[in-house]
């Protein structure tokens, strides 16, 4: 979520220095003018952010204000009702602007920010996801800012991280108080695994990763925190062994409350069943197209076995050096094919996971927009040791499925995207990037450059894409069966293995998701719209004429690059930037 223009209030405040240099500067004795409507809604826009980072000093962390390291925000019960009534506060005050006197870009902020804030109170109040799903809190106190991201020396982060480590024992109390159960049955395994993780983590992966810093107080300081960081977690782990015992089935948010996360996440008005009747036309769409690729691919085989073979080829030297080469292909492919601007000269660099963020196979680490030259890393976790040589075998993906990974992290996905974002001249649209519009283009981003010719006589890297969109395909409806129509964790397991050809660790893994994170439809939900709104903006573009391949083309590059102009908003709020009315989403 974001949007604004502090480019405009730095040009604004030199302007000013300037002419107080200027002999036809006014005399002392006039009056100064009175600050226009956008002066004063910038003056609000700049506290809403530092008044965030205050009541949310890890969320500034992460953007990149290192004022605040080793901080973290009041979790108690107290403390989460008095952030509640702070934002309804601040609500009051935004929502209070009056439209009519700002400029096109400050109402375009304005609602970024009303937005920004609905999406913490359907979180907070609506859904009460501190008090309801311990993933609230596993994916909200990761330290790795302070680990893996190098915005300063590392006895600097050392010091910050200890800092944090120290209020763990202190979080893990609240957190108890705060999930007294009973639990779903998905949701407390999930405690299980993620504070015991954080245990063994604590305990035994982050003394190597500060073994360089040769001061033995800081050692110690260390020691001593990770050992009660550890201890507290294990204890909530233990608690919520202990919670199996009442463990329940009742994990639907149920349709009303679906909607409203929708309404209030990402703007999206759109009725239930037309999203779903949505997700299933792409389910169909890709399985038609699987159905072709592999008719050529593997003729007379099963879509299992086409599959499988796809899978076969793995990369030379691994997955990471697999990956190095493929994001210089990749980024080839963009600035051959004029797919979207490339803002600056930084590059991706391609690491293994270190050992204590194993838990998905890839992902980007993007500095915060506030960070300065500290690079990105696209993270590849190897297998674990622990399995057996053909489960490990299989946990690598194919040459071609990696290469559609690559696509989504990197070159045309997330770190693409983010430099956009990270570089927007506001700040606003840089801190908050909604889940829809960054896992939307980056899902998007793979489907496009199969139809800008990447997989051109490449069925394997065309099944590759089709298999990833099916599994998205499916986090659509599943979401939507488990949350609004009665489905059952076990028919969303089969929903994965049946459609999505996922073998059954997955599935299982898929389907658990699904109960405590119902946002996961937002794969295929930001795809879809943003190629309706691709399709609308070039229609209106061309104002009723065809266009030929060339002309569509490098119309798509003109979407791209205004699309990633606006930070991450709400897709429906850019269609009515882009296209001056919002019209139908889907």
């Amino acid at each position: 979520m974001k949007t604004g223009s502090l480019k405009f209030l730095l040009s604004a405040g030199l302007l000013l220095a300037l002419a107080a240099c200027e002999p036809s500067a006014p005399p002392q004795s006039a009056k100064p003018s009175a600050a226009t409507p956008a002066m004063q809604w910038a003056t609000q826009r700049d506290r809403f952010i530092e008044e965030f980072f205050q009541a949310q000093p890890f969320a500034a962390v992460e953007a990149g204000r290192h004022e605040y390291d080793g901080k973290m925000p009041d979790l108690s019960s107290a403390g989460l009702a008095k952030e509640v009534d702070r934002l309804h506060a601040t609500r009051k005050v935004i929502d209070a602007v009056d439209l009519a006197t700002l400029p096109a870009q400050e109402r375009f902020e304005r609602d970024y920010v009303l937005r920004v804030i609905d999406n913490e109170l359907y979180q907070r109040e609506k859904a009460r996801l501190p008090f309801t799903n311990p993933s609230w809190y596993i994916g909200s106190i990761d330290p790795d800012v302070y680990l893996s991201r190098d915005y300063a020396p590392l006895d600097v982060r050392m010091k910050a991280y200890i800092s944090y480590a120290r209020m763990i024992p202190l979080i893990a109390t609240d957190i108890r108080e705060n999930l007294s159960g009973p639990l779903p049955k998905s949701y407390v395994e999930l405690a299980i695994n993620g504070f015991g993780g954080y245990a063994s983590f604590f305990k035994d992966e982050v003394s190597p990763i500060f073994a360089a810093v040769k001061d033995a107080d800081l050692q110690k300081q260390l020691a001593d925190a990770d050992a009660e960081a550890a201890t507290s977690m294990a204890s909530l782990k233990d608690y919520f062994v202990g919670q199996r015992r009442t463990a329940t089935e009742k994990f639907a948010l149920g349709k009303e409350l679906f909607e409203a996360m929708l309404e209030d996440t990402e703007r999206v008005n759109v009725p239930v069943e037309q999203i779903e009747a949505a997700g299933k036309a792409d389910l169909e769409r890709n399985t038609v197209a699987l159905k072709a690729e592999c008719d050529r691919y593997l003729p007379k085989a099963t879509l299992k076995a086409c599959i499988a073979k796809m899978e076969s080829v793995k990369p030379e030297g691994g997955p990471v050096v697999g990956a190095r080469a493929m994001l210089g292909q990749l980024k080839d492919f963009i600035v051959a094919n004029h797919v979207a601007t490339i803002p600056s000269q930084e590059e991706a660099k391609v690491a293994e996971a270190p050992p204590y963020n194993r838990g998905n196979f890839a992902f980007i680490q993007v500095p915060g927009p506030y960070d300065k030259g500290v690079a990105s890393v696209f993270n590849i976790a190897p297998p674990d040791p622990k399995w057996t040589a053909a489960e490990q075998a299989a946990y690598i993906p194919g040459v071609a499925r990696l290469t559609f990974t690559s696509a989504h992290e990197v070159w045309p996905g997330h770190f693409l995207q983010f430099l956009h974002s990270n570089s927007n001249p506001s700040k606003l649209e840089g801190i908050w990037v909604g889940y829809a519009f960054a896992e939307g283009w980056a899902h998007y981003g793979e489907e496009l450059i199969v139809e800008m010719g990447i997989a051109d006589n490449k069925p394997d890297l065309h099944i590759a894409q089709i298999k990833d969109a099916l599994l998205r395909d499916v986090r659509l409806l599943s979401a939507i069966g488990l949350h609004t129509e009665g489905m059952t964790q076990a028919q969303s397991e089969r929903m994965f293995t049946d459609k999505a050809f996922a073998d059954i660790g997955n599935a299982r893994q898929q389907a658990a998701r699904g109960t405590y994170d119902p946002e996961y439809l937002k794969y295929t939900l930001g795809k879809l719209m943003i190629r309706k709104l691709r399709t609308d903006w070039v229609a209106n573009q061309m104002a009723g004429r065809t266009a030929t391949p060339p002309e569509e083309h490098q119309l798509w590059h003109d979407f791209h690059d205004k699309l990633l102009s606006y930070g991450g908003p709400a897709i429906p709020r850019l269609r009515a930037e882009m296209l001056g009315e919002e019209g139908a989403v889907l």
